[in-house]
Formats: C-alpha cells, structure tokens, sequence
C-alpha cells in the first residue's frame, strides 16, 4: 500500500490502520478517488470536523488470503452497521464472525476461512483481558490494531472455523471476553502509571487458558506478541499525560503525534508543551475530516500535574 502524503481537502475517515506495518490514517478523498493511506506517526495532523456519520465501505477478497479495504462509491451517508446498504450488502467479510455456526457463507469468505489461524490472548493497560483470533496473513497487524500492552499467541489451527470453536470455548468456560470496549482501553492508558500488574495479570491468564487448550486436545505454542516500537512512549508511562479535553467528532484540531497503540495515539500540542494529550483516533471512523493548518482550541492545564 503507498505512503500517501494527503492534501489538505476534505475526506471520509475509515480510522487508523496497522495493515501497512506502521500505524496509518486511512481515508477516501471526496467526492470519489482511491484510498489514501497517510503516515502519522511524528506528524502534525490538523483537521476540522464536519456532521454526521459516513459509510466506510467494505472489504474484499483479492485472493484466498488476503482482503483490502474499499471506498464506497457514493460517499453515503452511514447506517445502523456504519455502512450504506449497498456497502454492507457487498461485504463478503461481514459473515466472518458467524462462519462456525452458518456455513451459507461467500466462496471466497470459505477460502479465506480455511488457511490457518491464530488463538491469542491481549492485555490492555488496566489488566482487562480478552482472548481473539487472526488469520495467518494478520496475525501480526491485527494485534498491532488492538490496543493491548501484552499478548500471546496462544495455538495455530488448521482453518478460522476450529479456533473459533475454541475461542467460544474459552469465554465459556473461562469466562474470558472477547471484546474490551474502545473507552476502557483509552482510559487505561491514561491512568497508567505501571504495566507491572497488567503483565502479571497476562502471564496468570497465559497459565489458566494454557490448562484449558490442555483439556481440549490442543497443543499450546505460547509465542509471545512484540509490541510496535511506534507505542514505546505510550508504554513507558513517563511524563504528565492527560485525556484530550475536546471530541474530535466536532470542531478543529491539530497536534503532533509521538507515539501510538491501537488507534490510541500520544499527542502534543505545540512544541513547548509538557503535557502529553491521549487520544483515540479510532472515535473520526465514519466522520467527514477536512485537512488544513488547524489548531486545538487552547487548554488549561493544572498545575499540580507537574
């Protein structure tokens, strides 16, 4: 995917990515145009926020083994799922997560299905836990794009539909969750001070699901996740650091953006600050974002942060 540098004109967000390696903002170009795939990484982002909610296309098979991102063609407006209809309708990557229990699925979800998968354990900054899967082309990147401060590979499977069944497994039997909701993980890295009870946390969770694949005829393979080097900074927990006192949905906004977890980013606004701003660029998926020369409006920091 090319490093796209963007102009300043008015795109769809469709959020931030992990696909390309590094953490990328991805958008599409109004009125129409391909996907633009822009660096933020030690960028100065400055955009203004227009209303309401815009569809964020779809996905589709380029081959037995990967998907890519589409554009929707008519930049509409978003419905309930954050697609239009004809997005959502044209999405063979939405029976994904219904795939073990249905087999009426697309051919080419069925190819993409039957290569090998990952079971995995993340960990988020405040201990929250949740166990997940990725194909073999995303085993990498689709723990890159969660947000998490330790994980673990935990077993392959031959096909997506066997660890599926074991990952439902897990949340039953163990009652470990599949999902951490997008707030938490923000939060978390705010408030984080020390990622010593979260990693001990992850290993005690390692060794409860490590025993249960036991039980189930699973062999473990237990390789553990290497962070992105672009969250360093995030997971150091040093420095003042506060939530970014505006919505991104609304009104105008620029900062520099030093490091990166998820679709959480570490910002600064000007280059004297000593405050350290966390943000989710995850919450402008579906927004209308015109990019220019635009500045946050000016925060009141207390004192007894330093």
């Amino acid at each position: 995917m090319p490093v796209t540098r963007p102009d300043d004109s008015e795109y769809v967000c469709h959020g931030v990515t992990w696909a390309t390696g590094n953490p990328r903002l991805l958008l599409a170009p109004l009125p129409n145009g391909p996907l633009v795939y822009a660096e933020i990484m030690n960028q100065r982002l400055g955009f203004a926020t227009g209303t309401g909610r815009w569809c964020t296309g779809r996905y589709r098979f380029v081959d037995t083994v990967r998907v890519e991102a589409v554009a929707c063609p008519d930049r509409a407006p978003a419905g309930e799922s954050g697609q239009c209809r004809r997005c959502f309708s044209q999405d063979e990557f939405r029976f994904a997560h219904q795939y073990h229990r249905d087999g009426n699925v697309p051919e080419a979800l069925r190819r993409y299905m039957d290569q090998p998968h990952w079971l995995y354990l993340a960990t988020f900054a405040d201990g929250a836990t949740k166990v997940g899967t990725a194909a073999g082309p995303r085993k990498r990147s689709r723990l890159n794009e969660q947000g998490a401060v330790f994980a673990t590979y935990l077993a392959e499977s031959p096909d997506g539909r066997t660890v599926r069944y074991l990952e439902d497994a897990i949340t039953r039997d163990l009652r470990m969750p599949q999902t951490v909701r997008a707030a938490s993980k923000l939060k978390a890295l705010v408030n984080m001070t020390d990622l010593t009870a979260a990693s001990a946390t992850h290993d005690q969770h390692v060794a409860r699901l490590t025993a249960a694949l036991a039980t189930m005829d699973t062999p473990a393979v237990l390789e553990k996740w290497v962070p992105p080097a672009e969250g360093g900074r995030m997971r150091a927990a040093s420095g003042a650091r506060v939530l970014y006192p505006h919505d991104l949905r609304a009104g105008e906004h620029g900062f520099t953006i030093v490091a990166c977890v998820g679709t959480q980013v570490l910002a600064v606004l000007g280059a004297d600050d000593e405050v350290d701003y966390v943000l989710d660029l995850g919450s402008l998926k579906g927004c209308r974002i015109t990019l220019g020369p635009f500045e946050s409006p000016a925060v009141a920091v207390q004192n007894s942060l330093f």
